[in-house]
């Protein structure tokens, strides 16, 4: 006799279970995050002396290599998020926060598609009306897009054994439900069972399956955390609500490259490729400003000019301020204090500001030298070329590190026609690219100099 289900509570946050409600997660400690999940109902054996079905035991070198088949999307930046096309058989969760154009993205690569292949849209937060509406202002092409206006998981799943798309598009997961599982649309349990039948569903049958999910007010994923490891891979839609550039960042690949980037504009045709990002960011005032600097820093597999902006005031009150946006405000303090110790630079009472334009966020150690040498640009109201392009780690001891893939930095830098560049020795090369001149420093005494700080 099959036993009742078994009660779960599972953190949104990171999906971790626990036996009975709590008000705080034991494994990443977030308060009032669980919800109760019904299991599977037991069977009522164990599984010691199981003499089922089970898969062939091999040894790795006995695998066969294939190489996986790509279809492309018709977006060359959105294919090189995805590391060159949809993979058949892949689940793709693509979240955004509202009016980011999650849905314009995936109505213009489902139209484009349509003509090569069979591609089923399903829409659960819009009517059919409201998706050919968008399609006609758009100027797509709706002869051969498949839609259907549904929210049942089985109803789906369905219109797709009928129809066997090789790219099916689910917008969006929160609204679907299956009647396997307890819970209203967008719970837990629900958004759980319903992702692992459509990845069961993409495995078995080799379709493309594309997520739309949605983000919370922190700008994460919005649902449970293991929704995230289900999946295959994971994009977020990045948008300021001042910028019309919206920037497209995988966060998991198991297919390609994690945090690729890829640039796009919306215009009023919807999402249009930006060919030459770097451009987009360096759209700087005529005459050089003190405490502005270019960066040169690496997303993906491509490197990014971007400006560093540092702003160095008076402190307004007895806690001087550190504010920095596109950056991490931690490692500023820390970079603050290498500028004191190894430069004797005193900055205790100055309010200081970084912002790195264009909505960017750098993540990586290479632009420690660019953020310290727009400080003291700031600082001294000293403006630095607008030919200077700069990059390198800053240790503690006030050293400069090399960072990865300098000379495409530098050829990226010579490209948009920067002559100087102050770079870690280990990053000098043999011969410069042409026209630009590199300066190679050790310390942070070294790059300050060099930059025409006495």
């Amino acid at each position: 006799m099959a036993k009742a289900p078994k009660v779960q509570w599972v953190c949104r946050e990171c999906g971790g279970d626990h036996a009975k409600w709590q008000g705080q997660c034991v494994h990443c400690q977030a308060w009032n995050t669980l919800d109760e999940v019904q299991g599977v109902p037991s069977r009522g054996r164990g599984t010691a002396g199981w003499a089922g079905e089970r898969s062939a035991v091999t040894a790795l070198s006995e695998v066969r290599l294939e190489e996986m088949p790509r279809r492309p999307s018709g977006l060359k930046e959105l294919d090189r998020v995805l590391g060159g096309g949809f993979v058949a058989g892949s689940v793709v969760l693509l979240a955004g926060s509202p009016g980011a154009g999650k849905s314009t993205v995936l109505l213009q690569v489902s139209c484009a598609l349509a003509e090569q292949a069979t591609v089923l849209y399903i829409t659960g937060e819009e009517s059919l009306t409201q998706l050919a509406l968008r399609a006609d202002r758009l100027e797509l092409s709706r002869d051969r897009l498949r839609v259907a206006a549904e929210t049942r998981v089985e109803a789906i799943l369905a219109h797709a054994s009928e129809e066997k798309p090789a790219l099916m598009i689910l917008d969006s997961i929160q609204t679907l439900h299956t009647d396997d599982a307890d819970g209203a649309p967008g719970g837990v349990t629900q958004v759980r069972e319903a992702t692992a039948r459509m990845v069961r569903f993409a495995k078995q049958t080799g379709t493309v399956v594309i997520l739309v999910g949605h983000v919370n007010k922190e700008g994460g994923l919005a649902g449970p955390r293991v929704l995230e490891h289900m999946i295959d891979t994971f994009m977020m839609l990045e948008d300021a609500s001042d910028n019309r550039f919206r920037m497209l960042r995988s966060l998991k690949n198991r297919f390609g490259a994690v945090n690729e980037l890829g640039v796009f504009a919306m215009t009023e045709r919807g999402l249009r490729e930006v060919a030459n990002p770097s451009a987009i960011f360096l759209s700087r005032a005529g005459t050089p400003a003190p405490g502005s600097l270019v960066v040169v820093v690496w997303e993906g597999s491509r490197p990014l000019l971007v400006e560093v902006q540092a702003l160095v005031d008076d402190g307004q009150s007895s806690h001087a301020r550190r504010l920095a946006v596109g950056i991490e405000a931690n490692r500023l303090a820390l970079l603050l204090a290498v500028l004191h110790r190894h430069a004797g630079l005193a900055l205790g009472d100055q309010d200081v500001f970084l912002n790195v334009v264009g909505g960017v966020r750098v993540a990586e150690t290479a632009s420690d030298l660019a953020v310290l040498l727009a400080t003291v640009s700031s600082f001294r109201s000293q403006a630095l070329p607008g030919s200077l392009i700069v990059f390198g780690e800053v240790g503690l001891s006030g050293e400069v590190r090399p960072v990865p893939q300098g000379l495409e930095r530098l050829r990226e830098a010579a490209k948009h026609g920067f002559t100087k560049a102050i770079v870690p020795k280990g990053n000098a090369p043999r011969q410069a690219p042409e026209g630009l001149t590199v300066v190679p420093v050790t310390t942070l005494a070294e790059a300050l100099s060099a930059a025409g700080f006495s």
